[in-house]
């Protein structure tokens, strides 16, 4: 089995722990201290459960031990896939405890995109629930775990147990190892994977709590504070940006939102007394749109974070007006860099930018196509490194080579302008890496599945500008000879290929020709720029 490591050149380790960056802090600690100083505080709300820090701590503990009674070790990896329930973080929190890895999965995944990561991680154990929106999640378990060699357990969550999905997997928390090294790794999560499937992400204990750490400073997070989780719990923004993790570090309550819906998701804003939530931009808009209308009362709510995607400025100076809080926009990502406007900053810095760095040892690089520094105010790629961005991506080292430079900075694929404050406004991508609601997407992943169809000759997958989704797919289409595919036909296809449903075209084109360049390759560029024009000649109509 192939090692998992993230490690950071010595002297900048030593740095990062001199300025108390690293503090030596893991998550199976951070989860005993809480319920040692707040055992009765309510930790999570969600699913018709209702659990304190100690209850929390009890139940991790008893899974965690479990999960070594039915013959896991310290150091597997394990698959979880489960939807925004109670579960997930007992499951997560086991795993800690038990000295073993989670690897995490959303729950739009399918069997491509598990058995990937299962075999790329080398997961022995998979953790999911019976079903999340009607879909069979424990069938396809079980398929994969006859598929795959390496795993050798298949966890499965009951439903409608109020919180007790997990509880027949139980043992002894005396059989729990010792807490692990801050600096290994704590788990893995998944890249937006640019050019195909997703890469691996190895985030430490000292480098990910430094980062949920200052995100819950600089949120203004404390022991009173109620952050309803609405996007999928797996996601590095709902976990650490502050997330559920930041809630938990600062001794807060986390209340799992159970669809984001404005009718469900304002009623739980008033119920429970919330004080902070996060949204990708299509969610806030419909959240926007509802307010509007119906000029709900939130009290409470004093923070909307908005991340993911580019959130407008039209938009954004909607949020105050309606929903009567502070914008907060995000911008960061699953390798580590988080920007944010400060709570305190202007408001016009608040609704044209997405923020600025945690970290002042977070080094920036804005650069041209030669990787050439450009001026303060200029646009360019936008490159970094610092205490809490990876230096590698796991057994990917074709990846490694194409996202990192030499000095170790992580090539985003952002493009980006830097104001002389520091703040950061993302102007796109500069791949072929779309960036739909939150979700990032592979146009080269798309177009392979298109053309495994067997009356489709070529394809080429490029993004078009959306006012709800931020960017939505778009697919041309070429087909072989004498053939006329159907769009709904090429979706259909798509869907029985067992891929993530937010990676079929939103809309798909069939053409006679694709334009090339002078050297016979597709022309990706202006194919963007006829559907961008194109785009703008609809909504000026």
């Amino acid at each position: 089995m192939r090692p998992v490591e993230q490690t950071w050149p010595a002297d900048l380790a030593r740095d990062y722990m001199a300025k108390g960056y690293w503090r030596g802090e893991t998550f199976p600690a951070l989860l005993r201290a809480r319920a040692a100083a707040h055992p009765e505080r309510i930790a999570m709300k969600g699913g018709g459960a209702s659990w304190s820090y100690g209850a929390l701590l009890q139940r991790a503990e008893r899974f965690g031990a479990g999960l070594l009674a039915l013959g896991l070790r310290p150091g597997d990896r394990v698959l979880v896939q489960m939807g925004n329930v109670p579960e997930f973080v007992e499951a997560v929190f086991g795993l800690f405890l038990a000295g073993m890895l989670p690897v995490y999965a959303l729950p739009a995944h399918r069997k491509v995109e598990l058995s990937h990561l299962l075999r790329t991680s080398e997961a022995a154990g998979i953790i999911t629930e019976r079903k999340i929106g009607g879909f069979d999640h424990a069938a396809l378990a079980g398929e994969l775990a006859e598929e795959l060699p390496d795993l050798r357990h298949v966890v499965v969550s009951e439903p409608g147990r109020a919180g007790e999905g997990l509880a027949h997997v139980a043992g002894d928390a005396a059989a729990l190892p010792g807490d692990p090294d801050p600096q290994a790794v704590a788990f893995l999560q998944i890249s937006g994977g640019s050019t195909g499937l997703s890469k691996l992400i190895p985030r430490t204990h000292d480098d990910y709590i430094y980062s949920l750490r200052e995100s819950a400073r600089i949120c203004g997070l404390h022991g009173q504070s109620v952050y309803m989780a609405v996007l999928p719990v797996a996601h590095n923004f709902t976990m650490s940006s502050p997330g559920w993790l930041g809630v938990f570090y600062a001794g807060g309550r986390v209340v799992l939102c159970p669809d984001p819906r404005p009718e469900t998701s304002f009623a739980m804003v008033r119920d429970e007394g919330v004080t902070i939530t996060a949204l990708v931009p299509p969610l806030a808009l419909r959240w926007l749109e509802a307010a509007e209308a119906e000029a709900p009362e939130l009290p409470t709510l004093e923070v909307l974070q908005v991340g993911g995607a580019k959130f407008l400025p039209g938009a954004a100076r909607r949020v105050r007006p309606a929903l009567g809080c502070r914008l907060q926009q995000v911008f960061g990502m699953a390798e580590g860099l988080v920007n944010y406007t400060r709570l305190d900053d202007p408001e016009e810095v608040i609704v044209s930018t997405q923020g600025r760095p945690i970290s002042p040892d977070d080094e920036i690089r804005v650069v041209d196509d030669e990787d050439r520094e450009v001026a303060t105010g200029g646009s360019g790629h936008l490159l970094t490194r610092g205490p809490y961005t990876i230096r590698a991506y796991h057994a990917a080292p074709e990846a490694n080579a194409k996202s990192f430079t030499a000095e170790g900075f992580y090539r985003t694929g952002d493009i980006v302008r830097r104001r002389e404050s520091g703040h950061l406004e993302v102007l796109g991508r500069a791949s072929d890496h779309i960036n739909r609601a939150g979700e990032k997407i592979s146009a080269e992943e798309i177009e392979d599945h298109l053309i495994a169809h067997p009356d489709v000759l070529d394809a080429v997958v490029v993004s078009v500008p959306d006012p709800r989704h931020g960017e939505r797919t778009c697919a041309f289409v070429l087909p072989r000879e004498g053939a006329a595919p159907e769009a709904r036909v090429l979706r259909g296809f798509m869907r029985g290929r067992d891929i993530a449903a937010f990676k079929i075209p939103d809309e798909i084109r069939l053409v006679s020709d694709l334009g090339t360049t002078a050297v016979g390759k597709i022309s990706r560029r202006e194919l963007r720029a006829q559907l961008q024009a194109q785009a703008s000649e609809t909504e000026a109509t």
